[in-house]
């Protein structure tokens, strides 16, 4: 198949606002995209760049999760064109940029952060009684509304309590050699940001959920897929087909959909159905009742590539948490702390030697979904906290966290246990494939990065 592949990045560009929790490393990479008349697939180098821990700001009256990863692309918008930097968001959907053109930055930054609308001919406000303000934004949070001059206006909030707030807009998107007008998106007025340094660097953000206005929706991609090294964290993410030889059998399973609106639960995330968890092959006792979701929603599986570790609900977390302690109780060394949590949410903790190279052979998770499995093993099942030390040892989690405590009804599959898999994201046929595979070596096939 024809493959358009991007290789040359760099890593300026770094941060977002985002729905997500906070996390340890940044998914970055800037791209150009290359587009012939019909690409089968364009395939886009994925980097990471680690954050100092103490940088991340805290809230004393909040969790300690703040957003902290992002995937970041560079585009030309409008007439003339405007240099943007997007945020890519699996877990949104309105694309947006800053338009305010009095923002500034902080600390010693280039590159662009505003969207100037004043300065593009093709720049048009969608009306507050067009059918894309009325149907199309109903899988908003919030509702859209009009403005003083009859306009479409939307606010977006956040769960690390960042927001943006501004006017629904078409406008024409540069995308290599192509010109696509009309596409949708927000021009925010106002963006409050849990990270302001950090979220000063980007433009806005790009939407890629289920939505009818997210960006992979409005472009028509059948389907994208990723793929993140377990070996230093690079990758690709890959828009369009992915039919290559090389590439094991994916086992798929169907996006769970409900029709009817709930107050808990996300119509346009990417979610599966969690039928259990086993802990090196014994499957936990957990009802099935708290599985799947209530009458309110609240229980969904959800997978998102923007959150780094996976969190469950309260019950199938002690249940989990029990079963990984009992297995590891002679490996191990609990570390002994009850006022101690990372980042407030992942509660077993041990300690670990210096003088211990190496961690002992750990128990394989494996989440059970409808017609395919996720196993989390080795070092994966755990996570070096950083800058954490008790009595000369390092401290490292269980890298699964409790829900509850983050204030959220839902089960989050995080980056950390997608890890050298291959992650299809198929919204033709409404499901998510996935299949072992060295991302590393796969990366080199498709001549990412080499």
């Amino acid at each position: 198949m024809k493959v358009c592949s991007i290789c040359n990045y760099d890593l300026k560009s770094l941060s977002s606002s985002s729905l997500h929790f906070q996390l340890l490393f940044f998914f970055v990479f800037q791209i150009h995209f290359c587009v012939s008349s019909s690409p089968d697939a364009i395939v886009l180098p994925l980097m990471t760049q680690k954050i100092p821990f103490k940088s991340v700001p805290r809230s004393p009256t909040k969790v300690s999760f703040h957003h902290n990863v992002t995937l970041t692309t560079s585009l030309t918008v409008g007439t003339p064109p405007q240099n943007v930097s997007m945020v890519i968001d699996t877990g949104s959907e309105l694309s947006w940029f800053n338009c305010n053109t009095s923002y500034t930055t902080t600390g010693n930054v280039s590159g662009p952060f505003t969207f100037d609308k004043t300065r593009s001919s093709s720049y048009y406000p969608i009306p507050c009684s067009s059918p894309t303000c009325t149907i199309k934004t109903q899988d908003f949070h919030i509702p859209a509304s009009c403005d003083s001059n009859q306009h479409c206006h939307a606010t977006l909030s956040y769960a690390d309590s960042s927001s943006s707030e501004g006017n629904l807009a078409s406008e024409t998107f540069h995308i290599g050699s192509s010109d696509i007008s009309g596409m949708v998106f927000g021009c925010m007025d106002s963006v409050f940001s849990s990270n302001t340094e950090e979220d000063s660097k980007t433009t806005g953000l790009m939407g890629m959920n289920r939505g009818s206005l997210s960006f992979v929706s409005q472009m028509g991609f059948p389907k994208f897929s990723y793929c993140i090294s377990g070996y230093d964290l690079s990758g690709f993410l890959l828009l369009g087909e992915a039919n290559f030889s090389w590439l094991a059998p994916l086992n798929y399973t169907p996006l769970v959909q409900i029709s009817q609106p709930l107050p808990y639960f996300d119509r346009v995330a990417y979610t599966v159905q969690l039928e259990g968890i086993k802990v090196s092959g014994k499957l936990l006792s957990i009802p099935k009742s708290v599985l799947f979701p209530d009458h309110t929603g609240a229980g969904q599986t959800m997978v998102d590539s923007g959150t780094q570790f996976t969190f469950l609900l309260g019950p199938v977390y002690n249940a989990l948490r029990a079963e990984f302690l009992n297995q590891t109780s002679r490996v191990l060394r609990v570390l002994d702390d009850p006022n101690f949590a990372f980042q407030g949410v992942m509660d077993l903790c041990f300690r670990i030697p210096p003088g211990q190279p190496d961690l002992p052979p750990l128990p394989s998770v494996t989440l059970v979904f409808k017609g395919a499995e996720m196993t989390v093993s080795g070092d994966r099942a755990l996570y070096r906290v950083p800058e954490e030390i008790r009595e000369g040892d390092s401290v490292w989690c269980m890298s699964f966290g409790n829900s509850d405590l983050l204030g959220v009804e839902a089960y989050v599959i995080g980056n950390h246990h997608q890890q050298n898999k291959w992650m299809e994201f198929d919204l033709e046929r409404s499901r998510i494939g996935l299949a072992d595979v060295r991302c590393d070596w796969a990366r080199q096939k498709l001549g990412v990065g080499v």
